[in-house]
């Protein structure tokens, strides 16, 4: 079947707890929002980076927590 594309009107969710938890998923997930959002991704990687696993979460719902939700 083929429809016409539609507007998405649930938010999306991140499972830290899968493969979407990695760090590396992370970083590459936030360059592309970044790019989508017309935000500075160098700003933010660096923001990500600064710490541990648990600054770069911070760092991606601070960002991006509008856009994503974040389940443990």
């Amino acid at each position: 079947m083929i429809r016409t594309k539609q507007d998405r009107t649930e938010p999306i969710v991140v499972d830290l707890t899968g493969p979407q938890g990695n760090a590396f998923w992370l970083l590459g997930y936030a360059k592309q929002l970044a790019k989508q959002l017309s935000f500075d991704y160098k700003v933010i990687e660096q923001e990500m980076m600064e710490g541990d696993y648990e600054n770069l979460v911070n760092t991606f719902d601070k960002y991006f927590g509008d856009y994503v939700i974040l389940e443990r």
